[in-house]
């Protein structure tokens, strides 16, 4: 990516706003390329860096923002282009993987199942006109944060449902690029995303496995809110 900021003109000294909910790769890349990352906030429902989030952070050192296309879900490209063209700004999208269309078709079914089935968390959601392809079905576990989900998520592995937390970290948390922050749904997906298995050579007795774990464990933490 830093190949891509700097033969697009990125130099020493400009900012480029990036996303601090996912890998710090995007983050590594602009200091690569000598510039300054700004950490921008989410949408809280694709977990894509959030347009309105992105205009806050516009300067006029702005030379570029580089929106990730999470989990499987596109950024709102549309917007950030706008906002680029009317800033005189780059906007570079990364994270599309190139896929079987069959691969992406059956995790696409099997998201749809857990979908109508799982209670009791937040299931993932595509915005209107988006296509989710579902690199990794993320949800959302009620109550009070981390404490609630990595206990649910202890309880899953015990049952035999292969889970994990897919962000640990937002970026701008960790040392190397630790800033003095609040980015409130980065925060918050934190603390409250939990990926399941979503594989498409998951069979559907695996997927009832996955709900039947998963149901008996969210409706209590869904009783106790």
């Amino acid at each position: 990516m830093w190949r891509e900021l700097t033969r697009s003109g990125v130099r020493p000294g400009d900012e480029v706003i990036v996303p601090s909910y996912g890998t710090p790769e995007a983050a590594e890349a602009v200091l690569l390329a000598g510039a300054r990352p700004v950490f921008a906030d989410i949408d809280a429902h694709t977990f894509c860096i959030d347009p309105d989030a992105v205009a806050e952070a516009l300067t006029p050192r702005t030379a570029a923002i580089v929106a990730i296309h999470t989990f499987g879900h596109p950024a709102d490209m549309a917007r950030l282009s706008e906002l680029g063209q009317r800033h005189g700004v780059l906007v570079i999208g990364h994270g599309a993987v190139c896929e079987p269309v069959g691969e992406i078709l059956r995790r696409q079914a099997n998201a749809a199942y857990l979908n109508g089935k799982l209670r009791g968390v937040v299931t993932p959601a595509s915005k209107p006109g988006m296509e989710h392809t579902y690199q990794q079905y993320v949800v959302r576990v009620p109550g009070n944060g981390r404490p609630d989900r990595d206990a649910f998520a202890r309880t899953l592995r015990s049952r035999g449902v292969v889970c994990h937390v897919p962000i640990q970290t937002p970026a701008h948390r960790t040392a190397r690029f630790r800033r003095d922050l609040w980015l409130a749904e980065t925060e918050r997906a934190a603390d409250e995303c939990l990926a399941l298995p979503v594989d498409p050579a998951m069979s559907r007795r695996e997927l009832q496995r996955v709900v039947s774990a998963c149901n008996a464990l969210g409706g209590l933490l869904q009783s106790a809110a």
